[in-house]
């Protein structure tokens, strides 16, 4: 049997650190958006084997671990451990267009697929709840990425509370070559000290007002805040010279992304970009997570 699902990439609208907690993570409050710009995940297998089998991980695109360091290895022993189900010889084939080291949760999108594909593949029947409960074992965007759509994610980002969706626009995306070091980054953000503001609150009241230029107002990333690199700041000058309403990383970065309601300026915008940076792209706002396209059955 083959299932193959796609899988969306998130972007932050707002990243909002709030704490360092006693386990070592932090309380953050974020909204976060699904985009359409997708990885397409491939998961072929017999349910019906008895016997104990390998997961193979294969990928388009060279870089990427295919080894049990993948969170989409991870996510498919974390299923099998949920629901005690046996399984043979697996392979999860990995179509990837979302950039990796991005802040947009490719990794994470590509575990949540597995986890819905292997729900629907052994007929688990597992609620929307209890996906998101094995996720949260995987990654803390995991939860997100099955769900998609528009959120707000508090606690560790794993606790998700469904918002007004963002209004219809345009999101064009740069990934510049630098990665960022996520545990550098929050390392950065514990050093702040006095109060801040809460974007996320500004954020989603402006949800309500169902303008995307009033949401972008109020795109907000406290990592960027914090690493303040050059690259980013230029991404974001390209942006603005071509009239984005706003732009933010999301993330732990590099990804930049701006918002558009004009078509024609988010395209030159990506023109612009790509004079400079190869990882460019234009998508829209996704009102799901993943999603299964195609199911084929051993004749």
């Amino acid at each position: 049997m083959q299932i193959t699902a796609k899988a969306p990439a998130k972007i932050n609208i707002t990243l909002d650190i709030l704490s360092q907690r006693p386990d070592g993570y932090h309380n953050v409050d974020m909204l976060m958006q699904a985009v359409s710009l997708y990885d397409e995940i491939t998961v072929t297998a017999d349910p019906k084997a008895q016997s104990e089998g390998e997961i193979t991980i294969t990928c388009n695109k060279e870089g990427v671990p295919c080894d049990s360091s993948n969170i989409a290895y991870k996510a498919a022993k974390a299923f099998f451990a949920y629901t005690n189900l046996t399984h043979g010889d697996m392979t999860i084939h990995i179509e990837k267009t979302i950039p990796f080291g991005a802040g947009l949760a490719g990794g994470s999108a590509d575990g949540a697929a597995v986890i819905v594909i292997l729900n629907r593949m052994y007929d688990a029947r597992l609620t929307e709840a209890e996906l998101c409960k094995i996720g949260e074992k995987v990654g803390a965007d995991v939860p997100f990425c099955i769900v998609g759509g528009t959120r707000r994610a508090t606690e560790t980002g794993t606790t998700l509370s469904k918002l007004p969706k963002l209004p219809a626009c345009k999101i064009v995306i740069c990934k510049p070559e630098v990665s960022i070091s996520t545990a550098k980054a929050y390392a950065l953000a514990d050093s702040r000290t006095g109060t801040r503001l809460c974007y996320t609150d500004l954020a989603v009241k402006s949800l309500y007002s169902a303008s995307v230029r009033n949401v972008a107002d109020f795109l907000h990333n406290d990592f960027e805040e914090v690493l303040s690199l050059d690259v980013i700041n230029s991404i974001k000058s390209v942006m603005y010279k071509q009239k984005a309403l706003g732009c933010a990383m999301s993330g732990s970065g590099s990804a930049v992304f701006a918002l558009f309601i004009s078509e024609r300026k988010a395209s030159k915008c990506a023109q612009a970009l790509k004079n400079e940076y190869e990882d460019v792209f234009v998508a829209e706002p996704c009102r799901t997570g993943v999603v299964i396209s195609k199911i084929s059955f051993d004749e």
